[in-house]
């Protein structure tokens, strides 16, 4: 096992370095994108189109990815992935220098193509490892998304001044910093994932699950989605992400209209992010010490508590709690869930179940935040949190 366990810990730490580089170039390119939609199209109430259609596309393709990396190996289909992201990020830098709204959002379906294929990296990680490990490892390469976060929108200002140096508009630098990101990621996979994650999972899975269900009743989805602990662990990620996109998306109008300034806006987002985030570690330990259940159980605490907070708070620090706490719900949901999932899922099942489950998850993100607007619009802040 030890030549196993060691390639497991690369694996884990290339696919840690491989989200770190993503989500960096998502959040630097998610900082401006309502901009450049309402400036290309002349409309404010274009704002929002970009990131529904990155949440589209990855719902629409999280299956198929599934698949297709079923077909091709993980690391290719991986690197496949994040290359159609970096074209994506190629073609939207070029819509933009030339203004042309309808090639900028048809690249944003090539990002979120991009996006979910690396989502599938954690279970990646999950599968070469045995299930005492496997929430850590998990919870390892979701915290890629802190470095991320941290480091996507301070490569905006700079980007965006190196692009006017070269004569384009400064909109266009996040997105060119992007793809180098993107491209860099995808060209770290391709020669990094070696030997390819499926044979390690392969010989993993035959220690830790050396009983595999026959090939001919492997992959009936409606039989698998019926197993408790599939439904538990793909309901805690599902639901925890509709109450996190609801609130998370109109939290930033609510805070402007209090009457607050940007500087404001931007520290709650922040600490949101740290919460989604920062803690990984801990949820991944806690999920392989403490169980998955219960990790999910406290994730769902948190939200509850997190959605009267900031239902109630009307102050930056009350908002920048309650924030913080419904990105660390989501957190222990997404890990717990994510690694009760892989427990219950044969070597034959894996990545075409996992390509489902992401794809529930892509929905569910999406109509959170098609219908955040309109539910403030309608009822208040206050009536989207209660029913988080």
């Amino acid at each position: 096992m030890q030549p196993l366990a060691a390639a497991a810990k690369r694996i884990t730490h290339i696919l840690f370095f491989a989200q770190s580089l993503v989500f960096a170039a998502l959040i630097a390119i998610a900082t401006i994108n309502s901009i450049v939609a309402a400036d290309l199209s002349g409309r404010p109430s274009m704002a929002g189109v970009p990131a529904a259609l990155i949440q589209v596309a990855a719902a629409a393709s999280a299956l198929l990815w599934g698949f297709l990396m079923a077909g091709v190996g993980r690391r290719r289909g991986l690197a496949l992935g994040l290359g159609l992201g970096a074209l994506g990020l190629l073609l939207a830098a070029v819509a933009i220098h030339f203004s042309l709204l309808p090639l900028f959002l048809g690249s944003l379906l090539f990002v979120g193509v991009g996006t979910a294929s690396m989502r599938l990296g954690r279970f990646i990680a999950a599968d070469v490892h045995p299930p005492t490990e496997r929430g850590r490892a998990i919870a390892t390469v979701v915290l890629g998304g802190t470095v991320g976060s941290i480091a996507g929108p301070l490569l905006v200002s700079p980007a965006g001044a190196l692009a006017e140096r070269f004569g384009s508009g400064e909109l266009v630098g996040p997105y060119v910093a992007g793809l180098l990101l993107m491209g860099a990621a995808a060209l770290l996979v391709l020669l990094g994932l070696k030997p390819d994650p499926d044979r390690i999972a392969l010989a993993v899975g035959r220690v830790a699950q050396p009983l595999e269900v026959p090939a001919s009743r492997a992959f009936r989805m409606h039989e698998i989605l019926r197993r408790p602990g599939v439904v538990v662990g793909t309901g805690g990620m599902v639901i925890a992400t509709l109450v996190m996109q609801t609130i998370m998306v109109i939290t930033s109008l609510h805070i402007r209209n209090l009457g607050y300034p940007l500087s404001s806006i931007a520290l709650v987002i922040a600490g949101h992010t740290l919460g989604m985030f920062a803690f990984s570690v801990v949820s991944g330990r806690l999920a392989d010490h403490v169980g998955r259940i219960p990790v999910i159980i406290a994730g769902g605490l948190l939200l509850a508590v997190a959605s009267v907070t900031a239902g109630q708070a009307a102050t930056i620090p009350g908002l920048l709690v309650a924030l913080f706490l419904l990105g660390w719900g989501w957190n222990l949901c997404y890990v717990g869930g994510s690694a009760l999932l892989a427990d219950h899922l044969s070597l034959a099942e894996q990545t075409r179940t996992q390509g489902a489950n992401d794809l529930i998850i892509s929905l569910v993100a999406a109509a959170g935040t098609a219908f955040s607007g309109i539910l403030f619009a309608s009822h208040g802040y206050q009536f989207i949190t209660t029913i988080g």
